[in-house]
Formats: structure tokens, C-alpha cells, sequence
């Protein structure tokens, strides 16, 4: 399945009495993401697998704040090797964030990122001929820039979306970690991220909703760039810093 997506997301960085006000006032534009876990406290897992290239090109060009750039990860919501991988191309041009997104089969993965060639047979649709396009586009990022798996990062996200046709969703994340991949998608290692709190996103296609501005202004809210992958790196050991930035 083949997802393109671009919108304006706003990043805060909050404290828990600040989240329950916020989802107490965003019950009455929203409603609660269709994948949320009652015994996740209606949240869901969800793990990340960044790449990056010798020099750690793509974590500099977040760190440095450059206004046109993109990330390369695969995304992923459980350990169950049947269900799919979703490999992901996020761009960010000027404020504007567009995300290329295509379920890939978890078998075929780590053939993928030794540098096979894609192949239909490698997506949970085979006769998507848009995910193939996107598929070959992220392998093609991946060889110019010769990135190799860095990185997973694990949150819990809580979300609340539209129910009509604005695309609209506020989400909160906790419990964000970061571990040095070591081969496979179930690192032991975990780190704490050290957020400093719950991490409070805004997303919408194209108009600021005005009662997402009053919530802005009603809890005084202050923007941050933060991007977890930045923390992710930077929560590994020295060392394991060194063997990400230099391994090629």
C-alpha cells in the first residue's frame, strides 16, 4: 500500500497535568485513534529503524536545522514477523513536512538494506505499482548516500484524529527510548531519550485550525524542533557514537 502525506506538524514539549488538559480540550474536536490499546492507556507501540550514511549526514542536517532535508527510516508496530515493515521517506521543505510511506514484507528487509534490487514480491501488495515506485526511491536515497541502519527508537503514542475530512490529529508520546541496532528489530538495550516530557504534536494539511491556536495560546505553548532520532544518537554511549558515525 502505497502513502503519500504532506502537512504541517508543531512540536511542544509538555508536562503531564499540561496532556490531560490538552486531551480534555481536544475531546471536543477529535476522537480517539482507531489503533489505541485500552491497556496501553488507549495508546500503541510504535518502533522506528533510522538509516544514515557515513558522517551521519542525515543527523547533522536535523541537528544543523536545515530548512530542506529528509530521513530514512522503517517503521514498525509489533515484533509478529508476518505482519509488515513500512519503509519511509520524510522530507521536510521549509515548514512543510511530505511523507512517502510503503508496506514492505518483514522477510524481505534485510535483503533490502544489504542492497538488493526491489522487487514487487517485496510488498505486501505485489501489483502497487506506486509502493514499488516508492520503495525504489528510498533504496535509491539509501545507495547515493551508501546509509546503513543506526538507530531504533521505541514511544508510545496516544492520538486523537478527525473523524471528517480534514486531516487533522493531535498525538502525545511517552516512554521514548533508543537502542544501537545490533541486527534485528528487538534491541535489549533501550536508553531513555530524556525528553524532559510528553511530547505534544499538531498536525493539519494546510489551515491552522483555529482551536488548535487557542489551545496554543490557552496553555502557552512554545514551539521546539526536537526530533527523536537527534535524542536517539545522542543518548548512545561514546563509543557507539563513534561506531554509527564511522561505519560505512
Amino acid at each position: 500500500m502505497a502513502f503519500y502525506r504532506s502537512r504541517y506538524e508543531l512540536k511542544y514539549i509538555i508536562d503531564e497535568p499540561c496532556a490531560k488538559g490538552v486531551r480534555d480540550f481536544v475531546r471536543a474536536h477529535l476522537v480517539r485513534d482507531p489503533y489505541a490499546h485500552p491497556d496501553m492507556r488507549y495508546s500503541y507501540p510504535i518502533y522506528s529503524l533510522y538509516l544514515d550514511g557515513p558522517g551521519m549526514l542525515l543527523y547533522r542536517a536535523t541537528f544543523q536545522a536545515q530548512k530542506n532535508r529528509y530521513k530514512l527510516r522503517i517503521r514498525y508496530y509489533d515484533h509478529n514477523p508476518d505482519n509488515p515493515v513500512f519503509f519511509e521517506i520524510k522530507r521536510r521543505v521549509g515548514d512543510v513536512i511530505m511523507k512517502d510511506r510503503t508496506a514492505v514484507q518483514r522477510s524481505s528487509m534485510r535483503e533490502l538494506l544489504n542492497g538488493r534490487s526491489p522487487r514487487p514480491s517485496d510488498l505486501s501488495d505485489p501489483s502497487d505499482a506506486g509502493a514499488l515506485a516508492i520503495l525504489c526511491r528510498f533504496c535509491e536515497l539509501r545507495n547515493a548516500i551508501h546509509a546503513e541502519p543506526k538507530v531504533n527508537v521505541y514511544y508510545q503514542r496516544e492520538a486523537w484524529v478527525s473523524n471528517g475530512a480534514d486531516e487533522l490529529r493531535v498525538t502525545f508520546d511517552r516512554q521514548a527510548a533508543a537502542a544501537h541496532y545490533r541486527g534485528d528489530l528487538c534491541p535489549k538495550n533501550w536508553r531513555d531519550l530524556q525528553l524532559g516530557g510528553v511530547v505534544l504534536e499538531l498536525k493539519f494539511d494546510e489551515r491552522f485550525p483555529i482551536w488548535m491556536r487557542d489551545l496554543v495560546q490557552n496553555w502557552d505553548l512554545y514551539r521546539t524542533q526536537m526530533g527523536k532520532y537527534i535524542y536517539g544518537v545522542d543518548q548512545l554511549p561514546p563509543k557507539l557514537r563513534r561506531m554509527s558515525a564511522l561505519h560505512a
